[in-house]
């Protein structure tokens, strides 16, 4: 087994490395590492019905979509980050895989005088509270599973980044499970900081691995996949399944309510009633957006080469675009 004590903290380029190594690795796999604060959504998630938007850009949060399943988490340098990649078993199933790649965590945690249990499919817990969530992502006859390990996360900053008004949508894409948290740190019998937690579940669990350093190569690579996807509204915002959304909001023009149909990014039906007033019918605005992608950029983009001002009067653009998001 390699074994990967990654110092990048870059939220993108962290998830961007989970998909290098598992396509491109043959042998066994176990990365230790960390991101800078973030919010990390599930692949068949819709990103905007799992996070406080506003939140999230205020306090400049990565919102990051991943290769795996499963419910949207926060990050913060406080969270430690475990990834096992290996070969599928012949007849293993998801529970079991979580229960293999889990047990090397809990084994260490019990070194450290902390008991933890895995319970339900993919929790661990100690006393009955979540400090782990993991999800499993399978290539090729591969599978990844990675892993939370909150030890001091800021669990306020959590709840902010997290919430949000999830009535504006319906449709198919998974909601996160809200479950109550806590952090490792509280549990531990001696103190110790996140570094040299990092250090000693990196040296118990790999003790028998060998050491990767990544090559130039390896950089390269995982820089270019980074850039070209991850870091891409159109992957962490877009690439979720398909969703209707709606939202209300009074300006000094009058009331205006937006409802739209998104999939596979675009959209694909949108409609806005309200008691604004207008020159030009409001129908040719709705016409005009569709087929538009459904990010902040493009939707800009297409509004602003619109006479919005006729179809809305009094209403600037920066506000008939903030009716698309939360």
């Amino acid at each position: 087994m390699l074994s990967i004590i990654d110092n990048h903290t870059d939220p993108y380029w962290n998830l961007a490395a989970e998909e290098y190594l598992l396509e491109n690795f043959d042998r066994p796999v176990f990365r230790l590492w960390r991101n800078a604060p973030a919010i990390i959504v599930g692949r068949n998630q819709n990103a905007l019905a799992e996070i406080n938007l506003g939140y999230a850009e205020s306090h400049g949060l990565a919102v990051v979509r991943r290769m795996s399943g499963g419910g949207a988490v926060y990050h913060d340098l406080g969270n430690v980050n475990f990834t096992f990649i290996d070969a599928c078993s012949r007849g293993e199933s998801t529970s079991e895989m979580f229960c293999r790649f889990t047990a090397p965590v809990i084994a260490a945690l019990a070194m450290l005088g902390v008991e933890a249990r895995l319970e339900g499919r993919n929790d661990l817990m100690i006393a009955g509270r979540k400090f782990s969530g993991n999800a499993i992502c399978i290539h090729s006859g591969r599978v990844m599973q990675h892993g939370t390990m909150l030890f001091s996360t800021s669990l306020d900053d959590m709840a902010a980044a997290l919430s949000s008004d999830t009535s504006k949508f319906s449709g198919r894409a998974v909601a996160s499970n809200r479950s109550r948290v806590t952090n490792i740190q509280p549990h531990l019998p001696t103190p110790m900081s996140v570094t040299e937690f990092m250090d000693f579940v990196g040296k118990e669990i790999a003790k028998d691995a060998e050491r990767y350093e990544y090559s130039r190569e390896d950089l390269e690579a995982i820089s270019r996949l980074a850039d070209g996807k991850y870091r891409t509204e159109g992957w962490n915002f877009a690439a979720g399944p398909a969703f209707s959304y709606s939202k209300t909001a009074r300006f000094p023009c009058g009331t205006l309510s937006l409802t739209a149909k998104i999939g596979k990014g675009i959209i694909e039906d949108l409609a806005v009633s309200g008691d604004y007033f207008f020159t030009r019918d409001t129908q040719e605005f709705c016409e005009a957006m569709r087929g538009c992608p459904a990010t902040k950029e493009k939707i800009a983009a297409r509004a602003g080469g619109l006479p919005y001002g006729e179809y809305f009067n009094g209403i600037t653009l920066e506000e008939l675009c903030s009716l698309f998001f939360i």
